[in-house]
C-alpha cells in the first residue's frame, strides 16, 4: 500500500488538490464495495472509521453510522480480517479512530495489525500530539504515517510544532465543532485556518469538517492541498444510498476540486 504521504505529495507536486474521503467499517454488507467506488471515482485517500461507541468528534452522522456498524458486529477484529483479505487495492487506507482502540490494544500491537490488513494512515483525534510521544513512535516503527490535527484555536508556535510532528499530512480541523454541516457564512474564517496553517507544514494541508457539497469541496481546496468529506457520505448511505451513487457523488466532488485549481 502506497504511503499517504507519498500519494498526498504527488498531487500536490502536480497542482493538483487532494480528494480524502471517508467510510465506516462495517456500516452496511457492501460497505466494501463502497470503499471500491469511491477510490474508482477518483479519491486519493479513504479512511476507515473503526467504529467506537463514544466517539466524541463526530456529529450524528457519522455517530449513526458509527452505532449501527457495531450493531451489526463490527469490531476492530473483523475489519482487519476483512480488510486483510482484500486485494488490488493501491490507494492509502487512512485509519480513523479513538485512543480507545489503541491502548486497549497495546499501541505496538495496534499500529502492527493495521499495517498487517493495508492500512498506511492513521488518525487518533482524541489523543493530543503533546501526549503522543509513544503513539508516534509506534506508529513510526511500524510504518505508518500518523497524522495529527489543528483547529483553529490551535496558536500558531503549537502548530508549527504539530505540523513538524505530523506524518502523511496536517489534518486541518476547520471548525471547533464535532463532524457534519456547518454554516456556510463562517467559510471564510475557515479556509483562513487552513492558509495559516500551510504557513508550517512541509507535507500537504488537509482540510476537513462541515465540507458537505461539491462547491464547498471546490472552495476549500482553493485553499488548501485538498479536502476530506465524510459526514455528507455517510449520511447518504445512511439514507439508503447505493455504491453506484456513492461513486457518482465522489466523481462530483473530484470535478468540483479540479476546476479549482
Amino acid at each position: 500500500m502506497a504511503a499517504v504521504e507519498t500519494v498526498l505529495g504527488q498531487a500536490r507536486a502536480e497542482g493538483r488538490a487532494a480528494l480524502v474521503t471517508y467510510v465506516t467499517a462495517g456500516i452496511r454488507a457492501d460497505w466494501l464495495d463502497l470503499l471500491r467506488v469511491m477510490i474508482d471515482a477518483g479519491a486519493d485517500a479513504v479512511e476507515i472509521g473503526l467504529p467506537f461507541s463514544d466517539p466524541m468528534l463526530d456529529g450524528p452522522a457519522i455517530q449513526q453510522a458509527s452505532s449501527t456498524a457495531i450493531f451489526r458486529g463490527t469490531t476492530m477484529a473483523s475489519t482487519v480480517a476483512q480488510l486483510r483479505d482484500l486485494k488490488g487495492l493501491d490507494t492509502p487506507l487512512i485509519a480513523m479512530s479513538y485512543a480507545n482502540h489503541a491502548y486497549t490494544r497495546g499501541l505496538r500491537q495496534y499500529c502492527h495489525e493495521l499495517v498487517g490488513c493495508g492500512f498506511s494512515g492513521t488518525i487518533v483525534p482524541d489523543l493530543p500530539a503533546s501526549e503522543a510521544d509513544e503513539y508516534l513512535a509506534e506508529a513510526r516503527d511500524a510504518g505508518l504515517d500518523a497524522i495529527l490535527m489543528v483547529t483553529p484555536a490551535t496558536p500558531d508556535q503549537q502548530m508549527r510544532v504539530i505540523a513538524e510532528r505530523s506524518r502523511g499530512f496536517l489534518y486541518v480541523m476547520s471548525v471547533m465543532n464535532t463532524t457534519g454541516r456547518t454554516d456556510e457564512r463562517d467559510d471564510d474564517a475557515r479556509w483562513a485556518v487552513a492558509e495559516r496553517s500551510r504557513k508550517y507544514s512541509a507535507r500537504p494541508v488537509i482540510i476537513g469538517f462541515g465540507i458537505d457539497t461539491p462547491a464547498r469541496a471546490a472552495a476549500a481546496a482553493a485553499h488548501a492541498d485538498g479536502v476530506i468529506v465524510a459526514s455528507a457520505l455517510m449520511r447518504q448511505v445512511m439514507d439508503g444510498a447505493t455504491s453506484a451513487e456513492i461513486g457518482r457523488y465522489v466523481r462530483e466532488l473530484r470535478t468540483a476540486i479540479d476546476g479549482a485549481r
